[in-house]
């Protein structure tokens, strides 16, 4: 193993250097013991060192999902790119693209980022959003600058913002919720639940404005990036996350319909850090999509969408 593999995860080494393998088969090869590193059993989250061996089964690749035939076809993409330096670049994601390819997802964010820079051969997700989540998503151009990245995410030394808007009047201007979480995996997306036993995870929520007795919009801050983390952490307190289909209250879901609300109500607003070697301060802020801004407007002045008021005409 050389220094730019150094100090990546095994899974995130793995979902590179196999590009076109599954991510779900990738897994599977760990966990089943397939993959060794120094001849041994790891789990997903080792830690590549300089010298490792790592010794990997012989797997069937599927083709690469090719590029577009048309040049502007993936004008889209490059519009969402909302900052770009030679480290790193960072995309407006759109709620409902997922960030990577996988079961059921021919493309995602770093596959149609790779066909749109096909003369950036390390590109690499920083970390992830929901498939349902829009906003700030980090994609590390070199390697060094991934490793930088990770190093200060675990450290927790990343201020990663949110803001969603959930059910009912949420009471305290900032509460912090630490609950553990438990990942259930299945055929499908995880699931996941607050449990003891479970990992660490904390989110400090500050409340920005409630919309009569129906809902809150906030800010969230976590100091930890469990999956599902902000959809479970605000279910728990009893303020599920607006359009949330898999945590959230059908029936207040349904309510915010008729508001205009097609989609879950959380996005990435900012992220923020400090370069170690150089000390220089990075942050990024992407608005909330017109989509989001609409519903609340609707919210603020009590007025259903249009097409919900056509519905009951």
């Amino acid at each position: 193993m050389g220094e730019a593999a150094a100090g990546q995860r095994l899974d995130n080494y793995l979902l590179g250097a196999l590009k076109g393998v599954p991510r779900s088969h990738i897994y599977r090869l760990i966990r089943s013991g397939q993959v060794r590193v120094n001849s041994g059993r790891v789990n997903p989250k080792h830690r590549l060192k300089v010298g490792d061996r790592v010794r990997v089964p012989p797997v069937a690749t599927r083709a690469p999902a090719p590029a577009p035939a048309s040049g502007g076809s993936l004008d889209w993409l490059a519009e969402r790119i909302v900052y770009e330096d030679p480290r790193l670049l960072v995309l407006d994601k759109p709620a409902g693209l997922a960030v990577h390819g996988g079961t059921g997802v021919a493309l995602g964010c770093i596959e149609a980022l790779r066909a749109l820079k096909p003369e950036l051969p390390e590109l690499e997700l920083v970390h992830r959003l929901d498939r349902a989540t829009s906003g700030c998503l980090l994609v590390a151009k070199r390697r060094s600058a991934l490793r930088t990245l990770h190093a200060l995410l675990r450290e927790g030394r990343v201020d990663k913002r949110y803001l969603t808007l959930v059910q009912g009047r949420w009471s305290e201007p900032r509460a912090e919720i630490s609950a553990p979480l438990v990942t259930k995996r299945g055929a499908g997306e995880s699931r996941v639940r607050v449990a003891s036993g479970g990992k660490a995870a904390k989110s400090a929520f500050h409340l920005i404005d409630t919309l009569g007795r129906t809902a809150s919009l906030l800010e969230v801050a976590i100091a930890t990036g469990r999956t599902h983390q902000i959809r479970v952490h605000a279910a728990h307190v009893g303020h599920p996350v607006a359009g949330d289909d898999r945590y959230g209250d059908p029936e207040f879901n349904e309510a915010m319909r008729r508001f205009g609300l097609r989609r879950m109500f959380l996005h990435s607003r900012s992220i923020a850090f400090v370069w170690p070697e150089s000390g220089e301060e990075f942050s990024v802020d992407v608005p909330l999509p017109q989509e989001l801004s609409a519903v609340l407007t609707a919210l603020a002045e009590g007025q259903r969408a249009p097409a919900d008021r056509a519905r009951r005409s």
